[in-house]
């Protein structure tokens, strides 16, 4: 019976200070990842975050300003792509969540964070519109694979998971953009 009466104060104990904590820090989220994990995995997938939004706004600047004999095509491809550039937002900013993060929380926190340029030229050349964001899909394949290391590393398998599905997305717009820019022969072959 003394055994029972103190383990139930420790429970209660325990449970004081597991609501103290959360009364503290109300958006730690609760994970079975290790600290360091949470911090590493989040701390990348905001970097992705801010390259992602920066991506998807450089793309709707291209397709708002595109012009030339390939309009049609190269503004309908672009919008396409910044949509599924666009649908990876949510998912991850609430990884982060998911993981005991905060995510990003303002165009100022995307600026600062953010590693893809951007293209405030009044023009740019159709061809070098899609060279650019060709570079910037490779760019942000390379620091997704990098991302996927780090989840690799620190066994969160569901954020892997998430990031190969990127990945294939992000090398099949990059393939689009490469075959879009070639330049044809006299046939147009």
């Amino acid at each position: 019976m003394k055994q029972s009466v103190a383990r139930r104060t420790q429970d209660l104990a325990n449970k004081t200070k597991d609501l103290k904590l959360r009364r503290d820090a109300p958006l730690v989220t609760p994970t079975d990842l290790k600290k360091a994990a949470t911090k590493d995995i989040t701390g990348a997938m905001n970097g992705i975050l801010a390259d992602v939004f920066a991506l998807y706004l450089k793309t709707k600047n291209f397709h708002w300003h595109m012009s030339g004999p390939h309009f049609r095509d190269y503004h309908l491809l672009l919008d396409e792509q910044a949509d599924q550039i666009y649908a990876m937002t949510d998912p991850i900013a609430e990884r982060v969540r998911k993981l005991g993060g905060s995510t990003l929380k303002s165009i100022g926190h995307i600026s600062r964070m953010q590693r893809v340029q951007d293209n405030d030229a009044d023009y740019v050349e159709p061809l070098d519109m899609l060279a650019e964001l060709r570079e910037d899909n490779k760019t942000l394949a390379t620091r997704l694979r990098e991302a996927h290391n780090g989840c690799d590393e620190h066994r969160d398998i569901a954020t892997a998971s998430l990031i190969e599905v990127w990945i294939d997305e992000t090398e099949r717009r990059t393939w689009f953009l490469f075959e879009a820019s070639r330049q044809g022969d006299a046939t147009g072959h």
